[in-house]
């Protein structure tokens, strides 16, 4: 349920809420409005009666929340969440595109890519230092020493660095040099990932999982926001269908749905939910006419030659490409690309 302030309610009036909901062994999370403050209650909320929180001072109403997730529901926050990615912001007026390769593979190559995607107006550089793959025998990363590799990206070009984590054992560490900690879509229901991500005060980007519906989506944002982590970012890279000539199918239903039920913002990953770079360009333009708040793209110097995913990867040229495609499009939506 959420309780609703009145706009006349003051923080001891508020506090005196806060700690009546913990007396009944809940746990509050508050939301600070232009007008009045909202507090979510999160917990088994049959063990209180709402009249042992409607009838505070100052409290104008106590609504119950039906959906399963309630900290990631429009019912909990109305206005759009926007998340701070090291001064770039996502979910406002601005899209915003994140780029570079699927893997780390060496100094030259990153370097080559960031500079390429700075030059394109890009501020957040994608690139993975650990990668999750279906083959055992297939590049896994370079690890840590990725990771200080796209640290000197940042510090030599200015970009903001998006890079993966997959174990809980490994989140101190990847806090330590990202600025946006990615989930895969293989771990979107890893719970104890999720749990240790929300103890770390860094913005998630999470990936829906290719088999999960919106409500299991939606669900492991909650891990991330009940647990104490509000800069989440949720992304759209395809699911599994019957379709055989694409990676996944690219489901962009998904993005006015989540801009419905939910407060966060939306991304979509049109090279992973495509899977064929000559695709990445059309469902990066239907993305924005959808309504996403940004695009996860990826980038190669040599696609042929790359360690991972180079099927999928834009060359810098066809990347300048996308990137004047989509501008008249969010202009076209009332926005602008960042």
């Amino acid at each position: 349920m959420i309780v609703v302030m009145e706009p006349r309610a003051t923080d001891e009036d508020v506090q005196r809420v806060l700690s009546r909901i913990e007396e009944l062994g809940l746990k509050a999370h508050r939301s600070q409005g232009v007008e009045r403050t909202i507090i979510g209650v999160i917990g088994d909320d049959r063990i209180v009666k709402r009249e042992q929180l409607a009838l505070l001072p100052h409290v104008e109403s106590v609504i119950p929340i039906l959906k399963p997730y309630k900290l990631a529901s429009r019912e909990f926050r109305s206005r759009d969440s926007v998340v701070d990615v090291g001064g770039v912001r996502v979910g406002g007026k601005e899209v915003v595109v994140m780029a570079g390769p699927c893997s780390v593979e060496n100094e030259e190559q990153l370097m080559r890519v960031a500079t390429a995607v700075r030059a394109a107006g890009v501020r957040l550089m994608r690139g993975g230092a650990y990668k999750p793959r279906t083959s055992p025998y297939s590049f896994q990363g370079l690890g840590e020493d990725g990771l200080k590799l796209l640290a000197k990206a940042r510090k030599e070009t200015g970009l903001r660095i998006v890079t993966e984590v997959m174990e809980s054992c490994d989140v101190e560490t990847v806090a330590g040099y990202a600025d946006l900690i990615q989930v895969g879509a293989r771990n979107m229901h890893n719970t104890k990932l999720l749990r240790s991500l929300a103890k770390v005060q860094k913005p998630v980007l999470l990936k829906r999982n290719f088999a999960a519906t919106l409500n299991e989506f939606l669900m492991s944002a909650e891990y991330l926001l009940s647990g104490g982590n509000e800069h989440v970012i949720l992304c759209e890279r395809g699911i599994r269908t019957f379709v055989d000539y694409t990676r996944n199918t690219l489901d962009l239903n998904i993005v006015p749905a989540v801009k419905q039920l939910s407060h966060l913002p939306i991304i979509v990953d049109p090279s992973h939910g495509t899977g064929r770079h000559e695709l990445v360009i059309p469902m990066s333009r239907a993305a924005i006419a959808a309504g996403a708040d940004g695009l996860l793209v990826e980038v190669h110097p040599n696609p042929a030659e790359a360690y991972s995913d180079g099927e999928q990867a834009l060359t810098p040229a066809l990347f300048r490409q996308l990137m004047k495609e989509i501008r008249p499009i969010a202009t076209a939506v009332g926005r602008v690309v960042a």
